[in-house]
C-alpha cells in the first residue's frame, strides 16, 4: 500500500501525522510512505529526521486581518494567491507518479495543493483537523476529501451541513515520544541538581519556534519563581542567545534551577513532561491534547490574533474542565505569571485534582483510530 501524507506550517499539523505513521509503521505492515509539504516548512525537518521520504511543493498563505476584506487585499497575498495553482501542478505531477491508494491530510495552507490535487484525480482523502474551529485550509480540502476525522465532536457543526455525513470523531492523535519519559533521567538530561530532586518544576514553552511574549514574562519574574522551583525553558531559536545571556546573568545561587532550550526535540519531549508539574505554554491543538493526555496542570497564553481565536477555544475547554488557567495574552507580564503558577506550586492537591480533570477529556485511542479510518480508504 502506498499511503501520501501531507501538512504542516507548524509542529501542531506535522506531529499528528507522524503519529499515524508511526502506529502503521509498529503494525508491521508494508506500506510506503511519501510527504509532502513545503521545503521551508518544519515538516520538511520532521518527515527527514523520521525517515519519511519528503517532496516539496510550492504554497500560499492568505494572511487574515482584522479590518475585513480591505486587510486581505495585501502584495503577499496577491503573491502567495499566484502560487497556489502552481503548488496544484506540481502535487498533480506528485500524486500520479506516486499513485498513493490514500492521502492522509492533517491541515496546514501547505496541505490544500496535494488535498486538492488527490481529489481531482479521485484518490481516497482522509482530512484530520486538530482544533475546535475548522481552519480555513480544512474548510477548502474537506470538499475534495472522502472522509473527515475530528477531534472534539462539537466541530461538525462548522462544517457545511452536506459534509456532515462525511465526518466522524478520533481525538487528536499523540506522538508516544511523550509518554516515554522519565522523572529521574529527566533531571540529569537537563542538568539540574539531582540533590533537589523534590524541588517542583515549571516547563515553559513557546511551541516549536519559541514565544517572545513568553520569553519576557519569564525574564521578568525568573527571580522570584526560582525561589521555589526550577524552571526549563523551551525559548525558540530567535530569541536563545538572549535568554542564555539572561541565565548567565541569574544570581549563582539560583542559576542552577534554570536550564535554557531553544528547541526540545523528540528523543527530549517525554522527559521534558515527566519533570514538569506546571506546564506554561501557548494553546496550539497539539500541546493542549498532549498536557490533556499526560493530565499537566497547565498555564495557557493563547496567541492572539490565532484563526478564528482557535488557541482561545482551545484553552478555554481546559479552563472549564477545571484543568487549567487562562491568561490572556494583553494581560500577560511577569505578574499576571506568578500569579497563576505560584497558587498551583504551592498546593500538590490542586495539581492532582486539575490532573484528573485534564484526563478526563482524553482520547487515548485517537492515534489507532485515525490509522485504522486511513487503512480501511486506502484497502478499498
Amino acid at each position: 500500500m502506498r499511503i501520501l501524507v501531507t501538512g504542516g506550517g507548524t509542529g501542531g499539523h506535522v506531529q499528528p501525522a507522524l503519529a499515524v505513521i508511526d502506529e502503521l509503521r509498529r503494525r508491521d505492515l508494508a506500506i510506503e510512505f511519501l510527504y509532502v509539504g513545503s521545503q521551508t516548512g518544519i515538516e520538511a525537518t520532521l518527515a527527514l529526521e523520521s525517515g519519511i521520504p519528503f517532496r516539496s511543493v510550492t504554497v500560499g498563505k492568505l494572511r487574515r486581518s482584522s479590518k475585513g476584506l480591505r486587510g486581505l487585499l495585501t502584495a503577499k497575498n496577491a503573491t502567495d494567491l499566484l502560487r497556489v495553482p502552481v503548488g496544484i501542478v506540481q502535487a498533480m505531477w506528485i500524486v500520479r507518479r506516486f499513485k498513493p491508494d490514500a492521502v492522509l491530510g492533517t491541515g496546514g495552507y501547505v496541505s490544500v495543493p496535494t488535498i486538492l490535487a488527490s481529489g481531482l484525480q479521485r484518490i481516497p482523502v482522509l482530512t484530520h483537523e486538530q482544533t475546535v474551529t475548522i481552519g480555513l485550509a480544512n474548510r477548502l480540502c474537506g470538499r475534495f476529501s472522502t472522509r473527515i476525522a475530528l477531534t472534539f465532536e462539537g466541530s461538525r457543526g462548522e462544517l457545511p451541513r452536506k459534509l456532515w455525513s462525511r465526518a466522524f470523531v478520533t481525538g487528536n492523535p499523540l506522538r508516544t515520544e511523550i509518554f516515554s519519559g522519565d522523572r529521574t533521567r529527566a533531571i540529569s538530561t537537563f542538568g539540574f541538581d539531582v540533590e533537589r530532586s523534590a524541588i517542583p518544576c515549571v516547563y515553559v514553552t513557546g511551541g516549536a519556534q519559541g514565544s517572545r511574549i513568553l520569553n519576557r514574562g519569564v525574564q521578568g519574574a525568573a527571580e522570584v519563581l526560582l525561589r521555589s522551583s526550577r524552571v526549563l525553558h523551551q525559548c525558540g531559536a530567535a530569541d536563545a542567545l538572549e535568554m542564555m545571556r539572561f541565565a548567565e546573568s541569574l544570581p549563582a545561587d539560583l542559576r542552577g534551577r534554570y536550564r535554557i532550550r531553544p528547541f526540545i526535540g523528540r528523543e527530549e519531549i517525554g522527559d521534558a513532561f515527566a519533570l514538569a508539574d506546571v506546564v506554561v505554554s501557548r494553546a496550539g491543538a497539539g500541546t493542549v491534547t498532549e498536557l490533556s493526555a499526560l493530565g499537566k496542570p497547565a498555564v495557557f497564553v493563547p496567541l492572539e490574533p490565532s484563526s478564528r481565536d482557535e488557541q482561545l477555544r482551545n484553552a478555554q475547554r481546559l479552563v472549564q474542565a477545571g484543568g487549567a488557567v487562562l491568561v490572556r495574552q494583553a494581560d500577560f507580564n511577569a505578574d499576571s505569571l506568578l500569579a497563576a503558577v505560584q497558587p498551583l506550586l504551592e498546593s500538590e492537591s490542586m495539581r492532582r485534582n486539575m490532573s484528573t480533570s485534564l484526563q478526563a477529556l482524553s482520547t487515548p485511542n485517537a492515534t489507532g483510530d485515525l490509522a485504522g479510518a486511513l487503512l480501511e480508504l486506502g484497502s478499498r
